[in-house]
């Protein structure tokens, strides 16, 4: 009896410590989605006219206003203003754009690695659906806090500019979470 009981706890273990490796495979790999995306990103920027060099425009260099800060800075703000009662100064829209941005791609990422770490063979095939999933939830939860329009306000061609980049970090997440795993 004591053999089976050592047996099972030592299942649990190998377990768990597999669920830990495979959502800190998967927090890497979302680094590495997220800056793919951020180059697909950065490479419409430049085709659209943009000059700034990448560096600055991935650390949203020049941003010291709400009204001009992206979705993630303004999640942050809604979120930390509802926690502290009080405002968010527009000094800090910068470091909360990068924060949010990058946590959250860190943060799906592990989240893709617990769930795809435990089959066996992860394809690259479960990225389309895992940037489909990240890119449909952002409909979702940013017009409920009001960072967002409904998706039908929205015009075809930005949501599949959207929906492209989304496809590329969910591509990039999980070839990374595949070579990362060898």
């Amino acid at each position: 009896m004591k053999a089976v009981i050592a047996q099972r706890k030592g299942g649990s273990r190998r377990r768990v410590a597999g669920m830990v490796a495979s959502t800190t495979r998967g927090v890497a790999a979302g680094a590495l989605g997220t800056l793919a995306m951020d180059a697909a990103l950065y490479r419409r920027f430049r085709h659209d006219g943009g000059t700034a060099p990448f560096p600055a425009w991935e650390s949203s260099e020049g941003l010291t206003n709400w009204e001009d800060a992206p979705a993630p800075a303004l999640v942050a703000k809604r979120i930390l203003e509802a926690l502290l009662g009080r405002e968010i100064s527009a000094r800090e829209a910068r470091a909360l754009n990068n924060a949010t941005h990058w946590g959250f791609g860190l943060a799906t990422g592990g989240a893709f690695g617990l769930i795809i770490g435990s089959r066996r063979k992860p394809k690259l095939r479960d990225g389309i659906v895992f940037g489909t999933i990240v890119w449909t939830g952002g409909y979702v939860v940013l017009p409920a806090l009001g960072v967002y329009e409904p998706i039908w306000r929205y015009s075809i061609a930005a949501l599949g500019k959207d929906l492209s980049a989304h496809l590329v970090f969910g591509t990039a997440t999980a070839a990374a979470f595949q070579v990362l795993g060898r």
